[in-house]
């Protein structure tokens, strides 16, 4: 995971206004955009963006441990959340925004530092005026499924 460039923070509203969701996120993905500081916490990355699909990347490591020596799920829920709800912020007009309602991830396998990488990819499955929903799926380097969940997510119009 490069994120070398990047820079960590908050957009003005101003600034958000002028975007559309898609060039936002892409924003993210080439640095133009700083992200938020929960990715500076976490260390995980905004890699990929188009309509209605975002891949966010994250390199488990000592800092993401539970006490059992696992990866504690909440990683897997905070990429699930970020490229679920990224995913449907690249579908919103200028001045547009969205919060998540509800989100529900079932963890299916461990995750350990020897993962290595972990791509969490969202895409969306139903954008109306005032509600979107979408998937995501958490997988390793070997594409075995690690995780997946979907989200319900309310639309600010502009």
């Amino acid at each position: 995971m490069n994120t070398i460039g990047k820079t960590h923070g908050t957009l003005s509203a101003i600034r958000r206004t002028e975007m559309n969701g898609l060039e936002f996120v892409q924003g993210l993905v080439d640095g133009t955009v700083p992200l938020n500081t929960m990715a500076q916490t976490l260390g995980y990355d905004v890699t990929e963006a188009v309509s209605g699909r975002v891949v966010v990347t994250a390199e488990p490591g000592g800092i993401h441990l539970n006490p059992a020596g696992t990866v504690h799920g909440g990683l897997a829920a905070t990429l699930l959340d970020s490229c679920m709800g990224l995913a449907l912020q690249t579908t919103l007009e200028k001045g547009a925004g969205q919060t998540t309602l509800e989100f529900k991830i079932s963890l299916l396998r461990p995750i350990t530092p020897e993962t290595g990488l972990i791509e969490a990819e969202g895409i969306v499955l139903s954008r109306g005026r005032r509600i979107g929903t979408a998937e995501g799926r958490l997988t390793d380097g070997k594409g075995r499924l690690l995780a997946h969940g979907t989200t319900t997510c309310m639309i600010f119009p502009n």
